[in-house]
């Protein structure tokens, strides 16, 4: 840490924030962008022009070179085109150059990323429009630096190709839904709502050129092969305890660097699997969250190069420890600051909170299995479910208080009198305040938990992008407080109070989303079956929930509120089976090379040793010779095995090309997975019973070791 910056100082110092705006702008063009950030209106070509040479002036202040916008195809990663800043006239004089018109749009070749068919190839014309609801900012290198400029990505006909457009469509739709219902409460004062969202990024580190020598960890980022480290999980010292300096120094960088781009990580820690670590910074504005959550894995990956570190985020990077999540915390917050998932000690405010709360609920009951497809992909599939991770049944979990609360609202019908809500609020709502850290424990194996103030989700993997997951989140929310709204306002039409009327609209709530609320074991072996009894979708592989995004009932709530029309949908489904048939191809071909060229030959020099060294045990007594023949024989009977299931799985591979992407993924999942599974065991057999000194690849054991004792060699 630098002698005398402090968090303080460099806070938001390479964000072109509100602050530096005012500063580089004239005042008139910066009122109007203010206007038109904070309203959504679009910018005349004057303040565009105002803003491009604000920002080109700031960032050549820095030391920038270049800009791009940086956008969200749908690889769940970021992209970007470096342009830059120097040009030079017909005589060959060089000046800088940044107009309005190219800080509102850049046209980047488009026919490299996925479309789900709704582009063909020779199509190649994408266009970024800047987003000016989240701040520009710079990403500094050793010799200048880059201003990235938050964008939306569509193709020529206006069709979105980004993860933002649907992001920000469903923050509308939500937003707009909650001002309705305030405003029926009687909050006249209040002028917008705003969704807020804080990440628990989850993630391992493991010495880099340890991890290098083990091509699953470098292609994949997941070990496929390796037994569990006999230490694993069983001594819970890493959990919360003392951080290690070498990865300490590194998440003392990422924070600096976070510092800069105006994100505060509040938390960071030791999570339950060894090498396993979290970062949480403190919420903001959805869709600036959003990005921040990128701009962080970014900055994570570029100092755990300079750490001498592998950074992974795969779900489920090794068997028999935990997989690493994303959880999702999101609530909303209206113009004068108050948390609308924040229960109160007034009576009003709290049949106000119980009316958002509950219509998440509807939400999730209508629509949950859009909840389970948001998270469907090749990694979380190994997570979901076990040590620790949720199960892939979508319910919610709101803590015995809030249930009770909701069950006594529930029973007293629609004849529910305001006096008779007074008992209730008497009983239990007033208490809220006092009781809600305690009373609203995470039910570990709920995916959605009510958590004080706020929603979590925790189904989604640590390498998602936000945005995919937070859209079918606020999707179900604004289809809940939709359906609450008209509740109350039918109510208040017949002569009800909208006290009464809102209970009425909370009993429906509670009795529509009975099936959804869940406060057992989600791990019991039963819970499937009992699910299904409930009414609830159970899907139990991965292309099976990517097809709940084709269900009528989620097509049409998707295009109801505006987010993505059936097209946009099918095609967005498309791309997901495409990345799905793409991740475990890839792994299924480093599978077959480290069968091939490492772990059968390791066997094979296994079994010539033994038997090298056989004559010499010709003397000893019978059953020592037995042994060692057994012991020959095992190893045998395991090389024959792995010859034969890998040839089975290249077979397989082999015929994967020529499947239309829905069939490839079915072979895949019902044909390569298992095989994949048994080579696993097969090779895990064989690790155990192999030389150390023959095994090709380091052992689960020596990756958990290298990284806490390997000495720190910044790589700068």
């Amino acid at each position: 840490m630098g002698a005398t910056s402090t968090p303080m100082e460099i806070f938001n110092a390479h964000v072109f924030d509100l602050d530096k705006m005012k500063n580089y702008m004239p005042q008139e063009a910066f009122k109007k962008l203010v206007n038109a950030i904070e309203g959504g209106t679009q910018l005349d070509d004057d303040v565009a022009e105002a803003a491009a040479c604000a920002m080109r002036e700031w960032a050549l202040s820095m030391g920038a070179t270049h800009y791009t916008h940086w956008f969200q195809p749908r690889t769940e990663a970021t992209a970007e085109k470096h342009m830059a800043f120097l040009s030079y006239d017909d005589d060959a004089k060089p000046f800088y150059s940044f107009s309005g018109k190219q800080l509102i749009s850049s046209e980047p070749d488009a026919s490299s990323f996925p479309s789900g068919g709704m582009r063909s190839t020779f199509e190649a014309r994408g266009y970024c429009a800047w987003d000016p609801s989240s701040p520009a900012f710079l990403l500094m290198s050793h010799k200048g630096g880059t201003l990235c400029i938050p964008s939306v990505f569509i193709s020529y006909d206006g069709t979105p190709l980004d993860m933002k457009t649907p992001l920000i469509k469903s923050i509308d739709a939500v937003t707009n839904q909650a001002l309705r219902l305030l405003k029926m409460f009687g909050n006249r004062s209040v002028k917008s709502v705003q969704v807020t969202v804080g990440a628990e990024q989850e993630y391992f580190l493991l010495d880099a050129d340890t991890a290098a020598r083990r091509p699953d960890l470098t292609i994949c980022s997941r070990a496929l092969i390796g037994q569990p480290s006999p230490k694993a999980q069983n001594v819970e010292a890493h959990y919360f305890g003392s951080i290690h300096p070498r990865i300490l120094s590194f998440m003392e960088d990422v924070e600096r660097d976070m510092y800069r781009l105006g994100t505060v990580i509040m938390t960071r820690h030791n999570e339950a699997a060894p090498c396993q670590f979290e970062f949480a910074p403190l919420p903001s504005e959805a869709n600036r969250g959003c990005d921040q959550n990128h701009m962080l894995m970014e900055a994570m990956r570029r100092m755990a190069r300079r750490h001498g570190l592998k950074l992974i985020f795969h779900e489920k990077p090794f068997n028999g420890t935990n997989g690493s999540g994303k959880h999702l915390n999101f609530s909303l917050r209206d113009s004068e600051g108050r948390n609308l998932l924040k229960p109160s000690s007034n009576r009003a405010r709290n049949i106000q909170f119980l009316t958002f709360l509950s219509a998440f609920l509807i939400g999730m009951a209508r629509n949950g299995s859009l909840l389970r497809a948001s998270i469907a992909s090749a990694g979380n599939m190994h997570r979901l479910g076990g040590h620790e991770a949720p199960p892939a049944i979508m319910t919610a979990y709101l803590g015995s208080f809030l249930t009770d609360v909701l069950n006594r609202i529930a029973s007293g019908g629609d004849d529910l009198q305001e006096s008779e809500a007074d008992h209730l609020l008497d009983l239990g709502l007033t208490r809220l305040p006092q009781l809600a850290g305690d009373s609203t424990d995470r039910n570990r194996t709920s995916p959605v938990a009510f958590t004080g103030n706020k929603w979590e989700f925790r189904g989604v993997g640590a390498p998602q992008a936000l945005a995919g997951p937070l859209t079918a989140c606020l999707a179900l929310w604004a289809e809940g407080l939709d359906a609450m709204a008209t509740v109350i306002s039918n109510r208040m039409s017949d002569g009800a109070t909208v006290q009464e009327a809102a209970l009425s609209a909370i009993r429906l709530a509670a009795d529509e989303s009975e099936a959804c609320r869940f406060d057992g074991n989600g791990y019991a072996a039963d819970w499937p079956e009992k699910a299904r009894q409930r009414g609830l979708p159970v899907k139990e592989t991965t292309i099976e929930a990517l097809d709940s995004y084709l269900e009528p009932a989620n097509l049409a709530l998707l295009s109801k509120l505006g987010i993505m029309d059936e097209r946009e949908v099918r095609a967005y489904h498309a791309i997901r089976v495409e990345q799905y048939v793409q991740s475990l191809t890839v792994e299924v071909s480093v599978l077959i090379t480290m069968m091939r060229e490492g772990v059968l030959p390791a066997v094979a020099r296994q079994i010539s040793l033994l038997q090298s060294a056989r004559p010499g045990v010709s003397a000893a007594p019978k059953r020592v010779q037995a042994k060692w023949d057994d012991e020959s024989e095992k190893l045998a009977a395991c090389w024959a095995d792995i010859a034969e299931q890998t040839d089975a799985l290249e077979a397989l591979k082999a015929r994967l090309p020529g499947l239309p992407a829905l069939e490839a993924a079915d072979v895949l999942t019902d044909q390569a997975l298992p095989i994949m599974e048994e080579l696993r065991r097969l090779a895990n057999f064989a690790e155990s019973r192999v030389s150390a000194d023959l095994w090709p690849y380091p052992t689960t054991r020596e990756l958990f070791s290298a990284t806490a004792t390997t000495p720190q060699q910044a790589r700068q």
